[in-house]
């Protein structure tokens, strides 16, 4: 599904503010696969999903997404198949649409090339998917999604990326913003729908207990490079404290990232 080839990518390149992000990168990716991705604060995480969605071009290397080379291909071509959701709640739901235009987008954007319009038989089919988050929201379709607290506007942008019928999903901390029951709940919606519809996701994290706990690969980035690989059997006896050990060992050097050792 994904595969990105000696990818290079320099910030300010020739200033005294170069940034060399990353120099060499590589990065395969199965169809399916739920990737969970933690690292300390610049290790290249989110560069990474800039990387996959367009928002930057490297300086070399490709990319590859569904068989397709889009090394090039600009970001508003790659957001046909891909969904991204990110840690502002705010920012994947238009405030002053009502919940039911907000929906109506996104179904129009997964039945490409098709002529769709709003009428009763939709109205129906929405309230079925958003009674799913048991939220209350199936009332509510004439309600601005600006009336909408956080966790509601998250899971919503949850389900309306599902209803596009995207390829690749990227999840940029998009539980961080939450208080505690909401990120819950939005935790669960994420397993529910990877599993249920086969999602291939990455999803970066700060909360390495999560990272444990959701994907069946996890990859612990730093420093532009994937210093961690784990899946399969290896992820069933994974704890904090050995990520951290294994971290310490293959870098010498201890991992710095608080909020990340502390959330569990």
């Amino acid at each position: 599904m994904i595969a990105i080839e000696n990818a290079a990518l320099t910030f300010n390149a020739g200033t005294p503010n170069e940034n060399k992000i990353f120099e060499a990168f590589n990065l395969t990716v199965k169809k399916g696969e739920f990737v969970t991705i933690i690292g300390s604060n610049g290790a290249g995480k989110s560069t990474l999903f800039n990387l996959l969605a367009g928002t930057v071009m490297p300086d070399a290397g490709r990319i590859v997404l569904g068989g397709k080379e889009v090394t090039k291909a600009p970001e508003f071509k790659r957001a046909r198949t891909i969904g991204r959701i990110f840690q502002d709640p705010l920012a994947g739901t238009a405030s002053n649409m009502t919940l039911e235009d907000n929906m109506m987008v996104c179904l129009k954007k997964g039945f490409k090339g098709l002529r769709i319009s709003l009428n009763q038989k939709k109205r129906e089919f929405f309230k079925e998917q958003l009674r799913f988050l048991d939220m209350g929201l199936e009332d509510r379709l004439k309600d601005n999604v600006g009336l909408l607290s956080g966790g509601q506007r998250q899971a919503l942008t949850l389900l309306m990326m599902v209803l596009s019928r995207p390829e690749l999903v990227l999840l940029d901390e998009h539980t961080a913003a939450l208080d505690p029951r909401n990120a819950e709940i939005v935790e669960r919606l994420t397993t529910h729908f990877v599993t249920e519809y086969g999602l291939t996701t990455l999803m970066i994290t700060h909360n390495m207990q999560q990272a444990i706990d959701l994907g069946n690969r996890l990859l612990m980035m730093d420093a532009g490079e994937v210093v961690l690989d784990i899946c399969g059997e290896k992820m069933q006896d994974l704890t904090v404290e050995k990520l951290v050990a294994m971290f310490s060992k293959i870098r010498n050097k201890k991992f710095t990232n608080d909020e990340a050792l502390l959330s569990r």
